[in-house]
């Protein structure tokens, strides 16, 4: 008796197995759908025309929303993330820190890609007004990696500082201020920029849902596999 219940139970074990993959292809695949879902949205928030909202610290924001503050730019505590690639080419984002008050966290302000013709680009390229001025953009955030950098500001370098996918505390940490926690994507009629061409996702959420019909094709194959084997099996007894 206890041999044929061992029996079973080992031949029962390829379905149960089998059961857990489907499982697991359905989760994927559940997965990647909430994901397209998340990316549409992105997408038609960032398409949402609407004008400009005064914006001040405590001031509630959603992602993308266009918004306008004034403020002084800090020129000598700007910083230049790495590792951006547009068209093919290597460059920096330039973000530069915007003053609004003095006793308010700084904005930080994404100028631009621009391209990396030598391992900093010169000060001059850089240079921005003294006077406060009025910018506009979208809310943004940082870029950022699938792995946390040890050291993702170099706090040796000379500023302005290269960086490698700093999050909003290394940078406070770095320019010696609080921050804000969002960027702001300049407008591409503004001054003082480089190459914006903002977009809300690097790829759409048709990518995504592709990747749902292939999972969802997996577990439908693989659990008829195991329903007509198991009828099979029940047949041969």
């Amino acid at each position: 008796m206890n041999a044929d219940k061992q029996q079973r139970t080992s031949e029962n074990v390829p379905y149960i197995v089998g059961a857990i993959f489907v499982l697991l292809f359905l989760g994927l695949c559940a997965w990647q759908i909430k994901r397209g879902l998340d990316k549409r949205e992105a997408q038609l928030q960032f398409a949402a025309e609407s004008g400009w909202s005064s914006w001040s610290d405590g001031v509630d924001v959603e992602p993308f929303q266009r918004i306008q503050a004034g403020g002084s730019y800090l020129g000598d505590r700007q910083l230049l993330l790495e590792n951006i690639t547009l068209h093919g080419r290597q460059g920096f984002y330039v973000i530069t820190p915007l003053k609004i008050r003095d006793d308010e966290p700084l904005l930080l302000v994404n100028r631009g890609w621009l391209l990396r013709e030598s391992r900093r680009p010169e000060v001059s390229q850089l240079d921005l007004p003294d006077e406060r001025v009025t910018v506009r953009g979208r809310v943004g955030r940082l870029p950022r990696a699938g792995l946390k950098m040890d050291d993702p500001i170099s706090l040796s370098d000379a500023w302005p500082r290269t960086a490698v996918f700093p999050d909003y505390r290394d940078v406070a940490a770095a320019i010696g201020h609080e921050v804000q926690p969002f960027v702001l994507l300049l407008d591409a009629a503004e001054d003082h920029g480089f190459v914006r061409e903002w977009q809300p996702v690097k790829y759409g959420p048709e990518r995504n849902f592709g990747y749902a019909v292939q999972w969802a094709a997996m577990a439908l194959m693989l659990g008829g596999l195991l329903i007509w084997n198991y009828r099979r099996r029940g047949f041969e007894e």
